[in-house]
């Protein structure tokens, strides 16, 4: 049977000096899956999501990914790590043009063969006409699509999304959602999504991991995590009561 799995969790902890912020005991991430983590603030999801793009190190365990472990006192090889991308809450852009934040990335790799696809990138995240324009000047859901724009110029096989549409109106969060959906299904890139609206984990994910103080919870596909999980403290979750 073939291992559909680009990352295993093994025994994954985190600390910050006394404070234990995850532990997850096992977790499988599927190559060209869109999971969706939930939970309350402070749950871990985003610290997972560092962990996963080799931001950080584990404090035990290890994550696995391409067979390669990461662990405490490791560096993943750097050609590993750059088939990992994440598009943080808020953007972190240059103060120069929307262009030059898009193809940023490539060149840092100096890869210039994919410089003549930043233009149709630019169009399909509707950003064409702005592209000379200063980051600065742009909304919050413009900055969101140039980060992604930068993103997929680079062609990650993972793309790590942290809250990728928080405070953004309806019309921006449909935009940036239909891209999330182009980028999975055109290269069958690996998402690891964090939000704290359900509503958009049931329509983007095909599984969610519901965190809650470090540990998992629940892990399942879409519909049966929302339809009929099966802890009680998932059901509430989905319901919108207070869980802690």
């Amino acid at each position: 049977m073939i291992d559909s799995s680009i990352y295993k969790i093994i025994d994954l902890q985190k600390d910050y000096g006394e404070r234990r912020v995850l532990n997850l005991a096992s977790m499988e991430i599927r190559s060209g899956e869109i999971l969706a983590l939930v939970g309350p603030s402070g749950s871990g999801k985003s610290t997972l999501l560092r962990l996963l793009n080799f931001l950080e190190q584990p404090s035990h365990g290890y994550i696995e990914f391409h067979g390669v472990r990461f662990e405490t006192d490791t560096d993943m090889p750097l050609e590993l790590r750059r088939q990992v991308t994440t598009v943080f809450q808020r953007p972190m852009l240059l103060d120069r043009s929307v262009w030059d934040n898009v193809v940023y990335g490539l060149r840092l790799r100096a890869n210039r063969d994919s410089m003549s696809d930043a233009q149709s990138v630019l169009e399909r995240v509707g950003l064409e006409d702005l592209a000379h324009q200063r980051a600065r000047s742009l909304s919050g859901g413009e900055a969101q699509r140039v980060a992604l724009a930068r993103a997929m110029l680079i062609r990650p096989e993972v793309l790590l999304l942290d809250e990728p549409t928080a405070n953004l109106d309806p019309y921006n969060v449909a935009l940036i959602e239909n891209i999330i959906r182009q980028i999975n299904a055109e290269k069958n890139t690996t998402l690891v999504l964090v939000t704290h609206n359900v509503f958009q984990a049931h329509r983007l994910a095909d599984r969610v991991a519901f965190l809650l103080g470090g540990i998992l919870v629940e892990l399942a596909e879409v519909e049966r995590f929302f339809q009929s999980p099966s802890d009680p403290r998932t059901l509430a979750f989905v319901r919108g009561e207070m869980v802690y």
